[in-house]
């Protein structure tokens, strides 16, 4: 099998990761704390982790990993119905994989695909177990309906942070600068921590976390990728600045300090390797 073929097909599994990631991450967050929720979004970074390999992968092939989220089965209005929802999901990357590994004849393809592929079997058996449980125990969504202008904010948070996890993580793998690739995984992961302290936060004022993204800014070249990144994070810090001064929650106020902080610290990180890279 010639190489474009093969990176379609990688594209294809990665895409596949990436509606995975999405679709447990919303589950578990739905369902509240606990230990399934934990134990799901275990399995979300277990999601992940294949997306970087796929995308590694596709890249020393001389492809570009896809940006597109793959299938998603987000139906069902009891926990049950999404576990379950989950299994179907699990099930269609198994035969997926499956059909791939048969199709692929370079080696360390294969058995990239076979070790990814091992944990969807674990993931498949470990849905199966919690759709058993959340009937048993009749658990419910726990998300609320509340859509004033906090949860407004909360969600544009989410949607920056869901945004800059794609571009960091995506730049990594296009970027010849090791030290900026490093920078970039390394932001990339304590986006994924803010998505997560956001989504946590709106559960608990009762509203609905939205995991949507919008464009994502790969840039031309290593410092294009860096100006576009120190742009989105000074525009994001001072937007949780702002939304930190007009907040009368205490807890809030200081949510949106630290990830302000956080964002600070991205630009100054970013403008450090740009002079470097600038000469």
């Amino acid at each position: 099998m010639d190489k474009e073929k093969i990176i379609q097909l990688l594209n294809k599994d990665l895409e596949d990761e990436h509606g995975a990631i999405v679709q447990y991450l919303n589950h578990a967050y739905a369902m509240g704390e606990g230990e399934m929720a934990c134990e799901i979004e275990a399995m979300a970074r277990d999601e992940m982790r294949h997306l970087d390999w796929l995308a590694e992968t596709i890249v020393g092939l001389g492809g570009t990993p896809s940006l597109e989220r793959g299938t998603t089965r987000m139906g069902g209005t009891l926990v049950s119905d999404w576990m379950k929802n989950d299994v179907l999901l699990e099930e269609g990357a198994i035969a997926q994989y499956q059909e791939h590994i048969k199709a692929i004849d370079e080696p360390k393809i294969r058995r990239l695909l076979q070790r990814i592929l091992s944990d969807e079997r674990a993931h498949r058996g470990n849905f199966e177990h919690f759709a058993d449980k959340a009937q048993r125990e009749g658990m419910k969504d726990v998300r609320g309906t509340r859509s004033d202008r906090t949860a407004e904010m909360l969600n544009w948070g989410i949607e920056h942070e869901y945004t800059v996890i794609l571009q960091y993580i995506f730049q990594s793998y296009l970027t010849p600068n090791r030290e900026a690739r490093k920078q970039l995984e390394d932001q990339a992961i304590n986006e994924m921590q803010h998505l997560g302290w956001l989504a946590e936060k709106m559960i608990d004022l009762s509203s609905s976390p939205r995991i949507e993204h919008t464009k994502v800014e790969l840039g031309e070249g290593t410092a294009d990728m860096l100006r576009a990144d120190i742009k989105i994070e000074k525009e994001v810090a001072e937007a949780y600045d702002r939304a930190a001064k007009e907040t009368d929650d205490p807890k809030l106020r200081e949510l949106y300090l630290r990830l302000r902080d956080n964002e600070l610290y991205h630009v100054e990180v970013f403008e450090d390797i740009l002079k470097e890279e600038e000469g």
